[in-house]
């Protein structure tokens, strides 16, 4: 008894000086387990007289019971203080600014694209899409342009080699093929234009790439003019570069329409008088266009005697080029996001 009286004078002191809950359960197994001066008191009960066992009963449960009280007040204790710790650690200050995440922006060409696009959507045009790999027929012969042209050798364009006459699939030069593609689907008035990726065996250098975007426009219909094609692409100017613009139209040659030429827009930088831009002309190339050749109609089955039409093609990179003052095409290609946040 004199143990246990000792055990419950230290034991507060003992149990207040416990910082955390794995101590104080160490600790309680040791005051209140199995091998603890409580359990092996009340183990040798039987060994007592009769007539003392009730007052030592009464004593040990007594001693268990303060023991009990007193971890279990500094267990509650403890955990509130563990929770005050966490709620200290994951505290949001509501008054701090907010972070505003970075969210993503179409890519220049992108852009620039679905601008040219819905321009001429603007004007009843459709928009049509065809394959990157091409028959030779579709990029070169049902467009007029004959076995012998330079376009067609190896040092212009990307062959594919597939089955015994590797000359008949290329990579697209051009996304003319669609011209006849589509006329061969659709009876006449036509009106399309073409987005896509063309390829050529171009060296990289500030203006050309072997991949590159071009926009090709096509208008099939009974009297369509030579007036149509420049009154369209001078509207096309003024939506994309400012209702001040102007347009000249110089002879050129396609093989796929005749006549042919080269559209040229009055300077957006200098109003024409002559600046860095458009070195000192006062104008900028932009395109090339003419006239549906009517062996073009013919292969595609329509009567050229009763239907005309014209065709333009411009580059997407280029138009992006000169609209924004971009002097290499490899800032497209690049995706340095100093360059492109510029667009954003």
């Amino acid at each position: 008894m004199d143990l246990l009286h000792e055990l419950l004078t230290g034991a507060p002191a003992r149990i207040d000086a416990i910082v955390d809950l794995e101590s104080l359960s160490a600790l309680e197994s040791e005051l209140l387990g199995k091998k603890s001066l409580i359990a092996s008191t009340r183990r040798g009960l039987g060994q007592l007289p009769p007539d003392e066992r009730p007052k030592v009963g009464a004593q040990v449960h007594e001693a268990q019971r303060r023991l009990e009280d007193l971890l279990a007040a500094r267990r509650e204790l403890l955990e509130r203080m563990a929770e005050d710790r966490l709620l200290a650690g994951d505290r949001v200050d509501v008054t701090l600014e907010g972070y505003e995440p970075s969210v993503g922006r179409h890519h220049l060409l992108t852009q620039t694209v679905d601008e040219v696009v819905d321009i001429f959507a603007g004007l009843g045009y459709r928009v049509a899409s065809g394959p990157e790999v091409e028959l030779a027929w579709y990029n070169f012969d049902a467009l007029n342009t004959p076995p012998t042209h330079p376009a067609r050798l190896e040092s212009d364009t990307l062959y594919v080699e597939y089955g015994e006459e590797p000359d008949e699939m290329l990579l697209r030069t051009h996304t003319s093929p669609m011209q006849a593609r589509y006329m061969e689907q659709h009876e006449p008035p036509v009106y399309v234009v073409v987005p896509g990726r063309t390829f050529r065996a171009d060296a990289l250098d500030a203006t050309h790439s072997p991949v590159f975007y071009q926009i090709e426009g096509l208008a099939v219909d009974e009297h369509i003019t030579f007036g149509d094609l420049k009154g369209t692409l001078a509207h096309f100017a003024r939506e994309f570069f400012g209702p001040d613009r102007t347009i000249r139209l110089l002879p050129n040659f396609f093989p796929f329409t005749e006549p042919s030429a080269e559209m040229h827009v009055s300077c957006f930088a200098c109003d024409g008088s002559g600046c860095r831009v458009c070195s000192g002309s006062g104008w900028i190339e932009l395109m090339g266009c003419g006239m549906v050749d009517p062996n073009v109609l013919e292969a595609v089955g329509y009567d050229p005697q009763h239907i005309s039409g014209f065709a333009f093609g411009m580059g997407a990179e280029r138009i992006a080029m000169v609209r924004h003052g971009i002097n290499h095409i490899r800032h497209f290609y690049e995706n340095d996001v100093r360059v492109l946040r510029q667009f954003t």
